[in-house]
């Protein structure tokens, strides 16, 4: 009898580390970032919004917020720039990628820079670059 309790000790005890391991181990299926195209950057740091028009090489409809889990993702933006300085073609306003390293309880949002260190005019697609112009703590829910 003292062997088979020996037994049923040890057994009991390893499946007590085992659960235990288990228990404290953090669920990563609930980590998340948020990437964001909503909110109305600068106007005065020359930023406007974006829209989303693929998120990894794949057509999506662009919303408000993407909730994802932490990796690195590319973003096809196009840009919404109203300024009057602007005088490319309408040929020149081509999207552009953006890559960003998404981490847990992190939001990004998007932005247009408008670069206004020269005049662009004609089929000239440098005129802009995305960017992150804000990184905040946020927590997913």
């Amino acid at each position: 009898m003292t062997r088979w309790c020996s037994r049923f000790t040890s057994l009991l005890l390893a499946s007590l580390v085992l659960l235990s391991g288990c228990a404290s181990q953090p669920d990563n299926s609930l980590q998340c970032g948020i990437v964001s195209g909503y909110l109305e950057p600068d106007a005065n740091q020359d930023l406007y919004r974006v829209v989303v028009t693929h998120l990894n090489g794949k057509p999506v409809i662009s919303k408000p917020n993407y909730r994802l889990h932490p990796g690195v993702y590319e973003f096809t933006l196009a840009e919404l720039i109203s300024a009057p300085l602007l005088k490319v073609k309408l040929a020149a306003r081509t999207p552009k990628v953006l890559s960003i390293t998404v981490e847990a309880e992190q939001r990004y949002h998007l932005a247009a820079k408008f670069n206004t260190d020269k005049r662009y005019r004609g089929n000239d697609t440098g005129y802009w670059q995305p960017e992150v112009w804000l990184q905040e703590h946020h927590e997913c829910e």
